[in-house]
């Protein structure tokens, strides 16, 4: 007889997913098409180059994941992840976002059914559980989205994250 899951449990897992299953490996695709030039391009003064959303994606998550899930000190700089040019080849990225998934599982295994309601302080918002998971999957997802539609922009190339797969099948 196998072990209930709990909603929590569940929760934790579709966010791994969300993360480690496909948004992560869509930014590696995405760093393997653009130059070591390309991924700290800034198109204009508004917007911020790849290497800077894989930045601050990291800095988001660390703290609202591993400071302020797993109860650990917030040290986050969040202009820092903005301000960078290049200090990171694509490498030095790969391998940074390979390390933040460690800790991040790490922290998000911990997760219990009791902090699914519980209340989180996390740069000056209160959510519960519930709704630090939800940033933390809605906001990675929307920056890879922009690192995706910028790769394709300069690549004219379809990244392929549903090839093979039949997105007409229905039921």
């Amino acid at each position: 007889m196998s072990t209930p899951t709990s909603i929590a449990d569940t929760w934790v897992k579709e966010v791994k997913f969300r993360l480690f299953e496909e948004s992560v490996p869509r930014i590696k695709k995405c760093l393997s098409e653009l130059s070591e030039e390309e991924v700290w391009q800034r198109p204009n003064n508004n917007l911020s180059s790849t290497g800077n959303l894989i930045l601050h994606l990291m800095g988001n998550v660390t703290q609202y994941v591993i400071h302020g899930i797993g109860g650990g000190e917030d040290n986050r700089i969040r202009d820092e992840e903005f301000a960078s040019e290049s200090p990171y080849d694509k490498s030095e990225l790969i391998s940074k976002l390979e390390d933040f998934e460690k800790g991040v599982k790490e922290a998000l295994d911990r997760f219990g059914p009791d902090d699914l309601e519980r209340d989180f302080s996390i740069q000056g918002f209160h959510l519960s559980g519930i709704g630090v998971l939800t940033h933390v999957v809605e906001h990675f997802s929307y920056h890879t989205g922009q690192i995706t539609w910028y790769t394709k922009f300069l690549k004219n190339k379809d990244m392929g994250y549903y090839s093979g797969l039949d997105l007409n099948v229905t039921g």
